[in-house]
């Protein structure tokens, strides 16, 4: 029998909110992956989010998110996948550096390939200056948050990109790894951020192009 989460330390509306996404998460992977698992990244991941935030009201809705992501990580390491590659990027907060990767990535590939981040010591939100400078390109980040990595997430991915955070940095064996050298934004202005995004979109044209896969404009 599937194990059932029983938690007092919720709202009404956090217990209702989180029984929903189960049930929305339950119909998405339903032949894929069990209940179970389903039900326990869900509750890990609220645990996950709820030491950092002040917000509990979003807290459900964070965890839906990347439990979903967690849960397609597994998948395709249990085979289900169509084959497109996936590139995760990681820095330090998963505030600017690797939203930003995520960004170009995944507005440069389309349905060509797949882009997540994560943060070691992953912030509460999205740098405001990345965030600004992305728009400034057309690329929208405001509603990424930051994440933190996972076993399943690193070892899904195809290529782990790293940007600063050294040790922190999950190594797995016969994983391919990159290392980009890149100024940390974190408390910089928009105008200071600008070069670090456009090295970013330079490096991230270069990685699709080494994947085979097209760029979109």
């Amino acid at each position: 029998m599937a194990q059932t989460y029983h938690r007092d330390d919720l709202s009404v509306d956090q217990r209702l909110a989180l029984a929903t996404a189960a049930r929305r998460l339950r119909d998405e992977f339903t032949g894929v992956v069990g209940t179970e698992t389903i039900e326990r990244f869900l509750h890990a991941s609220y645990d996950q989010f709820a030491v950092h935030s002040t917000i509990a009201n979003f807290l459900p809705l964070l965890a839906e998110r990347f439990a979903r992501q967690r849960l397609h990580a597994l998948a395709r390491i249990e085979g289900h996948h169509d084959g497109r590659p996936v590139v995760l990027f990681l820095c330090v907060h998963n505030a600017g550096r690797s939203q930003m990767a995520m960004g170009f990535f995944q507005h440069l590939a389309g349905d060509g390939a797949l882009a997540w981040s994560g943060g070691s010591e992953f912030a509460t939100e999205i740098n405001p200056a990345a965030v600004a400078s992305m728009a400034e390109r057309g690329i929208d980040i405001s509603k990424e948050f930051p994440k933190p990595w996972t076993e399943e997430i690193v070892r899904a991915a195809d290529v782990v990109v790293t940007m600063g955070c050294g040790d922190a940095c999950p190594v797995f064996p016969g994983k391919r790894y990159l290392d980009w050298a890149l100024d940390d934004p974190a408390g910089q202005s928009v105008e200071d951020v600008r070069p670090i995004r456009d090295e970013i979109e330079s490096r991230v044209r270069a990685l699709l192009d080494e994947l085979s896969v097209p760029a979109r404009g």
